[in-house]
């Protein structure tokens, strides 16, 4: 299972010591200002038993992501196919980072590891990232990354409820083609 690193990271597979970080960043409504709600530590737990039978199964996935100088767990970072019923298909990139970690530009580091090895290890066609059309730290990630914005791609999320002012989502988009590696 490959492990990427970057200066100052590495994305790799999950820990039982990260569970009790990634269920206090997923608790933090901060953190999940974008998202409807915050998780319980139940089901921060269910979701890293599945992303690690991902990284298990397939070779990627969300990657758990530390700072190498400290050893700390920062948050996750990686690829997930979209998930069914999406108006759209393919290999979605995302992270998401405790707020002790935000403002160092991890973010953007780690998802330049991400794209790099969906390009250059995976050989996919395309990456993709979604988010709420508010989130603009998001974004500026996206835009740091090459990807392009078309407002015609705009969409209402359907696991969002209706109503709700996180609904209308942006997709970005990343060719291999358009791709370059120092991520500028």
């Amino acid at each position: 299972m490959p492990e990427l690193r970057t200066e100052r990271l590495v994305l790799r597979d999950w820990r039982t010591s990260d569970l009790d970080p990634w269920a206090a960043m997923n608790a933090d409504p901060v953190v999940r200002e974008y998202f409807p709600e915050v998780l319980t530590r139940e089901q921060s737990a269910a979701s890293v038993s599945r992303f690690q039978a991902d990284l298990d199964r397939r070779g990627w996935g969300w990657w758990a992501v530390e700072v190498v100088a400290t050893g700390e767990f920062a948050g996750f970072a990686g690829l997930d196919p979209v998930e069914d019923g999406m108006p759209f298909t393919g290999v979605e990139a995302g992270w998401r980072l405790a707020r002790p970690a935000w403002g160092h530009g991890y973010a953007t580091e780690a998802a330049r590891a991400v794209v790099a090895h969906a390009f250059e290890c995976l050989a996919l066609p395309e990456v993709l990232a979604v988010t709420a059309v508010g989130n603009l730290r998001s974004r500026a990630v996206m835009d740091r990354l090459g990807m392009t914005y078309d407002p015609a791609d705009d969409f209402d999320d359907p696991e969002i409820p209706e109503g709700s002012p996180l609904r209308r989502s942006v997709l970005y988009r990343l060719r291999a083609g358009d791709h370059r590696p120092s991520g500028r």
